[in-house]
């Protein structure tokens, strides 16, 4: 767990956080920090997001979890008013939930091609939907997408995801001018390879090393380097920034 936030009470306070993928790696970060800048979290994975829940209590704040496959739509329109019950509202997204598999073109099928489209970009469509009724009611919204710095990289082996990574810088965009009239802001963070439990798992310490090198910050990436810029962009700082897409990764890649 990162240490507590020294910062004063910020516009976080009260405000009620659905995190996606919020069992580990970027998504139990940025529950944990929303957390102790004030804000209620609903942590959503489809695996169990104990651990997130127990961080969020010990700063104070109140957290519920719910497990889904968010790129099915039956399950997300069943999910859709256990969110909103929670508090009666949502005022932040942060869709973060996704896969980084490696496939060589020649070997990718259909199947797994469509299933890597489903969870990074459909699953983001899908929540966005579920929530964005709530925020437009009440005037006041934030929707932060994890996207990707490799689509500024020459990276192998990776066509299907970053297929579904440019889709999601498209989205933000394209959902930015949709939703703007209604006070919700919609923007992307794009990180790079971290040490994170799926980036030791599919990528590896050894290229992890690798790619930091490559850094002008020369050292891995962490789940803690996005998490301020994820409460940035869910803050009220953010009124006026809105279809962006930030790369938060130690300088690697100029876009």
């Amino acid at each position: 767990m990162s240490a507590p936030s020294t910062q004063s009470p910020s516009s976080h306070t009260g405000r009620v956080a659905v995190v996606t993928g919020a069992a580990g790696g970027f998504g139990h970060a940025i529950a944990g920090e929303l957390a102790r800048r004030g804000a209620d979290i609903i942590a959503v994975d489809l695996d169990p997001a104990d651990r997130t829940v127990e961080a969020v209590a010990e700063t104070g704040r109140r957290a519920v979890q719910f497990q889904a496959d968010l790129s099915d739509p039956e399950q997300v329109a069943a999910l859709a008013p256990e969110l909103l019950g929670f508090a009666g509202r949502v005022d932040i997204l942060v869709n973060n939930a996704g896969v980084f598999p490696f496939r060589n073109v020649f070997e990718l099928d259909f199947a797994q091609w469509k299933r890597t489209q489903e969870i990074n970009i459909d699953s983001q469509f899908l929540m966005a939907k579920a929530v964005m009724g709530s925020m437009r009611d009440n005037g006041w919204g934030r929707i932060v997408n994890l996207a990707s710095n490799s689509l500024g990289l020459a990276v192998p082996d990776m066509v299907h995801y970053m297929a579904s990574k440019g889709a999601v810088v498209g989205f933000t965009r394209a959902l930015a001018s949709d939703l703007a009239p209604y006070g919700i802001t919609v923007n992307a963070i794009s990180p790079t390879a971290s040490r994170t439990p799926g980036g030791r798992q599919f990528i590896g310490d050894d290229m992890l090393r690798t790619v930091a090198d490559m850094q002008s910050i020369k050292r891995v990436g962490t789940a803690e380097d996005i998490v301020g810029l994820a409460c940035f962009l869910s803050s009220d700082d953010c009124a006026f920034i809105t279809g962006q897409t930030i790369v938060a990764d130690g300088g690697l890649v100029r876009l």
